[in-house]
């Protein structure tokens, strides 16, 4: 053998040693030092989460009583590890269930498939869990049907009935609540895929309102049961346990009593607005303690029942609760509805011009309009009040003072040129007053009305120029209206300016001017209360079973000083003549509480789905006693026509409840709150509450 072949070979060698070397070191390190790892992993392909939830935290008001709460429920189950073992795969089983509880076979069915077993457009209120966890069919059972179950097992294989904590809203008071109290559902996709929550497949979490809000503090810890299965999904062992531990219960601000009454004040004005034939498609109430923020009652309406989540959502319902035709009962409209203030925004131009120097004792021309560049500003209903002063300006709800006054302030602002360093006296008001962002309540999906300064301005109309420029081509054919058509042809040529027009609609309300009920709330208990915004708050504390504090929630100050002593005494003396002998003066008569508010009513130049144009918004906004301000009422029925004929009536039956009203007079036996708004946390005790009735 040549010295060339043996090299050759020593090199062959050693790269086979080399390999086999490689070889072994990799397959220590995976057996061994690896090892523990990878069995762990092993594991984890093979095991099944069994989850056993917890308890639910209560949602309470703030003397006790339930709002929401867990209380013992049957539910009758099926188990898919058993029934797809059937020649049928339970087919038979699900009919039979189906018919005892009450169901369609078709709802049955879908609800015991797993979500991608059904095609997306058929796969509302599939299980989102394992086959190993029972599928509830029904967690409102009553004894009968659950002894069915559990006497014929060989009519029910694979079926199961026992007693589980079910959500439950008792309506001690005869209140709903369902936007501010929310809801709960089984977690989806995106709630897994959010790796700081720690959530299981199969639990039980908070989809909206308080519930979604506090959902750290009521959830709990689900106890967790793990199994070994093998490749054919048989269960081989249990491997870990873990026992449920009960979530924390809230204490809020609300009122059972009062949350009922301003329920029913609200749905009393839409259907008022309806006999008197208008469309009245929805609405919302607020009332708000002015001194600290505290939510007392909030309503939103055309509202739905809390249990149909428990119970189990059908197509039809889920489609109802977000459908126009409906009124979109889902919509939380004190927080999401967005609308035209209108007259009640003439609170916030007083002290803009307050502020710009204004004398509010002089006297003001009230005609019937106003001549704005080439355009006419009327009042409404084209009626001139003469010569008046502010106080009675603000009590008629006279428009043609503030065009003028507006106008003016735009004029020695520049105009379409304005100068550096402007005043901009309006918008500075508004803005002082938090429009334009969020009030900050502690419940989700808060919307925020736009201010519609020189910035939105110029934001929204580049956003949107070649819309405006093409507007024939581009919008629905319902929106091709002369005057859509001519606000088009403006802004495609000039958006970005604040124009004239821009400026005087934005002193009344109007224009592109909208804001929530809740951000109308805010305002008015800061012009009760001297000039101090509070965040609006509905929670009030944490608590545990034990009545140990977890957490306590402070009234919070977001601004002081939003307005003057000048402007605030002004302010109650003007809002308290809207009651006495101006606009709401015919809703407030021989009312035995002094009440200050401003009544609005806004046009919207919006169409309806069957392309009807859109009737006028009806506001009103208050707070009381006038002497010595408590409570901030604010009330809107959207297309309900005339503040002072809906709105304000709805307040009044509003503050009837909170101080007891009955026969003219006010009846300390039935106020609300006699001795003021609790400060003192109440017991928590669910079970044993007794709604007790002033």
């Amino acid at each position: 053998m040549s010295l060339r072949s043996r090299l050759n070979l020593v090199i062959v060698q050693a790269l086979i040693i080399s390999l086999m070397l490689a070889l072994t070191g990799r397959l220590f390190y995976l057996q061994v030092a690896a090892g523990f790892r990878y069995q762990d992993a092993a594991l984890s392909i093979q095991s099944r989460d069994v989850v056993n939830p917890a308890i639910r935290g209560a949602i309470v008001d703030s003397s006790g009583i339930p709002l929401v709460m867990d209380r013992p429920g049957m539910v009758i189950s099926a188990d898919r590890s058993v029934l797809d073992k059937l020649p049928d795969k339970g087919v038979v089983v699900i009919a039979r269930v189906a018919k005892l509880v009450g169901k369609t076979a078709a709802n049955v069915y879908r609800t015991t498939r797993l979500c991608g077993e059904l095609p997306a457009e058929q796969n509302a209120g599939c299980w989102k869990g394992t086959r190993f966890q029972p599928i509830p069919i029904t967690r409102t059972a009553t004894k009968e049907e659950a002894l069915k179950v559990l006497e014929n097992s060989e009519l029910f294989p694979g079926i199961s009935a026992q007693s589980v904590p079910v959500r439950s809203y008792p309506s001690m008071a005869g209140e709903n609540g369902v936007h501010v109290l929310g809801y709960v559902s089984s977690v989806n996709e995106s709630d897994l895929a959010d790796t700081s929550k720690n959530y299981y497949r199969e639990e039980t979490i908070g989809k909206d309102g308080l519930e979604l809000q506090y959902d750290q503090y009521l959830r709990g810890k689900a106890g967790i049961k793990t199994v070994i299965v093998d490749r054919k999904e048989s269960v081989t062992k249990q491997a870990v346990s873990t026992q449920p531990i009960s979530g924390f219960n809230l204490v809020t601000n609300l009122d059972a009593r009062l949350q009922a009454a301003t329920e029913k004040a609200l749905q009393s004005s839409v259907l008022r607005a309806k006999s008197l034939g208008g469309r009245a498609d929805g609405g919302a109430a607020i009332v708000m303690e002015v001194n600290s923020g505290k939510i007392l009652a909030l309503a939103s309406y055309p509202t739905y029942d809390p249990n149909i989540w428990q119970v189990g959502l059908t197509q039809k319902q889920a489609t109802n609760l977000f459908s126009e035709s409906s009124g979109v009962p889902a919509l939380n409209r004190p927080l999401q509805g967005m609308y035209a203030p209108a007259s009640t925004f003439k609170s916030i131009s007083a002290v803009a011009a307050i502020n710009a120097g204004y004398n509010m004792n002089s006297s003001y021309k009230c005609p019937a309009k106003v001549l704005i560049g080439n355009r006419e500003f009327a009042n409404f209903e084209t009626k001139s009040q003469g010569t008046i002063n502010m106080k009675r300006a603000i009590a008629v709800s006279c428009d043609t003072i503030w065009y003028q006054i507006a106008y003016d302030e735009w004029v020695r602002d520049g105009g379409l040129f304005p100068k550096s360093g402007l005043n901009d006296y309006f918008f500075t008001a508004a803005r002082g007053f938090g429009l334009g962002k969020t009030t900050g309540i502690d419940l989700p999906s808060e919307a925020s009305g736009p201010l519609p300064d020189r910035a939105w301005k110029e934001a929204v109309y580049k956003e949107n120029k070649d819309f405006y420029c093409n507007f024939k081509t581009r919008a629905k054919k319902s929106d091709l209206t002369p005057f859509l058509i001519e606000v088009a042809r403006e802004n495609c040529l000039d958006g970005n300016i604040l124009r004239a027009g821009d400026a005087v609609n934005f002193s009344i309300g109007q224009g592109d001017t909208l804001m929530t009920p809740i951000q109308m709330a805010q305002v008015y208990a800061a012009i009760a209360n001297g000039g101090t915004m509070y965040k609006p708050q509905v929670a009030r504390a944490i608590i545990k079973s034990n009545g140990q504090v977890v957490k306590e929630f402070q009234p919070e100050v977001i601004a002081t000083q939003t307005l003057s002593k000048k402007a605030t005494k002004f302010l109650h003396e003007a809002l308290r003549a809207v009651t006495t002998e101006g606009t709401a003066a015919g809703a407030f008569s021989g009312f035995p509480v002094a009440i200050s508010g401003k009544t609005g009513t806004a046009e919207d130049k919006g169409r309806n789905k069957d392309g009807s144009a859109k009737a006028d918004t009806a506001w009103f906004a208050s707070f009381a006693p006038a002497d010595n301000p408590k409570y901030a009422v604010v009330m809107v029925v959207s297309q309900g026509g005339f503040g002072s004929s809906i709105s304000a009536v709805g307040a009044r039956d509003i503050y009837a409840a909170l101080y007891g009203v009955s026969g003219g007079k006010v009846d300390p036996a039935k106020e609300i709150f006699p001795n003021g708004v609790p400060t003192k946390l109440p017991k928590v005790d669910p079970k044993n509450a007794k709604l007790v009735k002033p």
